[in-house]
């Protein structure tokens, strides 16, 4: 009886500190569609984690409701390490002032894992559009209250269009989707004016000319894309970066959580891994489990401020 106890034993410790994990597949949730920025980052850091941990990283896309429902799904998952969340400031950070009543919580629900890395959009227009730069688009849009539709599938693109608007003193027709890839779909059409890009899908669109890129919403112009200008340059104090996380439910054992992260940041400093990043529009910036933890709380509170700036009601 005393050798099965201290078998058992041995078991439990093993489970808490993660030397047995992974024995089986891991979902990883992503709250946004295939071909989203949020999909392309969770398939690489996915890959990274299978080829460190042994086991297949499977990726499910649960989009809808600003990434509500993949965080809630993810929040009431078995704290085992095999229910993931490969995350954005949208679910984690925004969501908390751009709805009234969220069915999770982006805090007390989560284990921080790993940030993965940072991004920007671009603001967008086809080709074949009027206005042939950034200073051009404000001045032609202004002169044309309400003509415009502009699509958003994010809270990223969101708040980047409804700053827009404020700032720039615009009138256009907001139109929301569930993902960016649909709404550059639309701009293509025609349906839409222009639209906000995260750089993962601004940057082929760029090289295929179709579309057009006017400005960045970094406060600064990016290495990604030096020939597009920060929008802050012509509208001063302009300015918003989205980032990429790994999150585990709450109660999920530290050593599991431990284990994770040190494959996913081990996995993501490869220079070949950061080249495919780069590729994507991402800049690769690592936190561990503390300091996301830290950062999330903070970036709750200036989300709250970017909302309030951008007029935006919750819904």
């Amino acid at each position: 009886m005393k050798k099965i106890f201290f078998l058992l034993g041995i078991s439990i410790l093993a489970t808490a500190n993660g030397q047995n994990y992974p024995t089986h597949p891991v979902k990883l949730i992503v709250p946004f569609p295939a071909g989203s920025a949020t999909d392309q980052v969770a398939r690489l850091t996915g890959a990274q984690l299978q080829e460190a941990l042994g086991q297949p990283f499977i990726v499910e896309n649960k989009a809808g409701a600003s990434g509500s429902i993949a965080a809630a799904e993810v929040a009431r998952a078995a704290a085992d390490g095999y229910t993931l969340l490969l995350t954005t400031n949208t679910p984690q950070a925004a969501n908390v002032s751009l709805f009234k009543k969220l069915n999770y919580d982006p805090v007390k629900d989560f284990a921080p894992i790993a940030r993965v890395g940072t991004t920007s959009f671009m603001l967008m227009v086809r080709a074949d559009f009027p206005a042939k730069n950034l200073n051009e688009f404000i001045k032609h849009t202004r002169s044309n209250p309400g003509k415009f539709s502009a699509g958003y599938g994010s809270a990223g693109s969101q708040v980047s269009l409804a700053m827009l608007k404020s700032m720039g003193k615009l009138d256009v027709v907001e139109v929301p989707y569930k993902g960016i890839p649909q709404a550059v779909t639309d701009t293509l059409g025609g349906s839409l004016a222009f639209t906000f890009v995260d750089l993962s899908n601004a940057l082929p669109q760029m090289k295929g000319g179709k579309l057009r890129g006017l400005g960045v919403t970094s406060q600064k112009r990016t290495s990604l894309a030096a020939d597009i200008p920060a929008i802050a340059e012509e509208l001063p104090g302009y300015g918003l970066t989205a980032w990429f996380a790994l999150m585990a439910p709450a109660k999920t054992p530290p050593g599991i959580v431990q284990r994770l992260h040190d494959a996913a940041v081990k996995g993501i400093a490869k220079p070949e891994v950061k080249e495919k990043f780069a590729g994507i529009g991402i800049d690769v910036a690592p936190m561990n489990p503390a300091e996301l933890a830290k950062f999330i709380q903070s970036e709750i509170a200036l989300w709250a401020k970017m909302v309030k700036l951008a007029g935006i009601e919750p819904e």
